[in-house]
């Protein structure tokens, strides 16, 4: 039997057009907050590290007086690349855990480093590790995961990404069988999942003990469709619209949203449209009407207003 209504609705600073710390094409951390607080979101995530105040007690009060609470944060890290980049993301994840436990959340979001430019989409290395890289992923993701939960109390989750070394369902699959299921569970991100044409059904059965965090991301398949034939980096794709709002776009929500209610827990499914970059007056309108979609489907909690 399914409980959908255990999935707990959130949104992310990605849904606003924000895929940095500051950037003149993105909306302030104030609006941001303004106005996911306006369309009545309880939860949502840090975004981009530094994005959202750094002051432990400015954050809270930021929260507080909007009446919204923290789920997760999210940091890149190149561990393919060894011990160096392993020390560089023990500091950065120290860091933002550090702020997560201040502020009560639980979980921190681990992006893989991109082989794309996020700006231009141009190629920076090559889409394929050998065999001493995935190793180096593997253990040091294993290795981050055990310093910030014995050091914070936070939890790592591992975020499969398109133009990264673990975008494809069999490389999912391979790296979950890889890591340590102790320290290293998975972000299930349905958007990126299905634009590498993995089935996400069959990830939640294969490993649902591994499912402990959700990003809700839906894919147009005709832009898609194009990006794959044009070979377009994902910067390219988003700014076709490629993520889109949940009606228009794959996977089919309402069956992933019961096999995710039938693992019975509470889990964080948080709302992410890659949007960067876009107007901003463009966000609130998407984010108000895909909370209600998710809301008609059974998720919760949404506030009316006034909040």
């Amino acid at each position: 039997m399914s409980n959908v209504s255990s999935l707990r609705l959130g949104t992310a600073p990605d849904s606003w057009g924000v895929w940095f710390a500051s950037d003149p094409h993105q909306v302030t951390w104030e609006t941001y907050l303004d106005e996911i607080a306006r369309v009545g979101y309880v939860y949502t995530e840090l975004g981009p590290q530094g994005f959202l105040p750094q002051d432990p007690g400015q954050l809270k009060d930021e929260l507080a007086g909007r009446n919204l609470i923290a789920c997760g944060g999210t940091v890149f890290a190149g561990l393919h690349k060894g011990r160096e980049a392993l020390d560089k993301a023990i500091t950065d994840f120290s860091r933002e855990a550090k702020l997560l436990a201040a502020v009560g959340a639980e979980y921190l979001v681990h992006l893989p480093e991109q082989y794309t430019d996020m700006h231009t989409g141009a190629a920076t290395e090559a889409g394929d590790i050998d065999p001493e890289q995935w190793k180096n992923l593997v253990t040091g993701t294993n290795e981050l995961a055990r310093i910030i939960y014995e050091d914070h109390g936070v939890k790592l989750v591992f975020h499969p990404h398109v133009d990264t070394h673990v975008d494809t369902q069999e490389r999912i699959e391979r790296f979950l069988g890889d890591t340590d299921p102790d320290l290293v569970n998975l972000c299930l991100d349905t958007g990126h999942i299905a634009y590498c044409e993995g089935d996400n059904l069959q990830i939640i059965d294969r490993f649902p003990d591994r499912i402990t965090y959700v990003h809700l991301k839906s894919v147009d398949p005709a832009v898609r469709a194009r990006a794959v034939a044009e070979n377009l980096p994902l910067a390219d794709a988003v700014k076709l619209g490629v993520m889109c709002e949940p009606p228009y776009g794959e996977p089919d929500m309402p069956p992933l949203l019961d096999r995710l209610g039938r693992l019975d827990r509470e889990i964080y499914t948080v709302i992410e449209q890659d949007l960067y970059p876009v107007a901003p007056d463009i966000p609130l309108p998407i984010g108000a009407r895909t909370a209600g979609y998710y809301v008609g489907c059974g998720l919760g909690p949404v506030r009316r207003w006034p909040y």
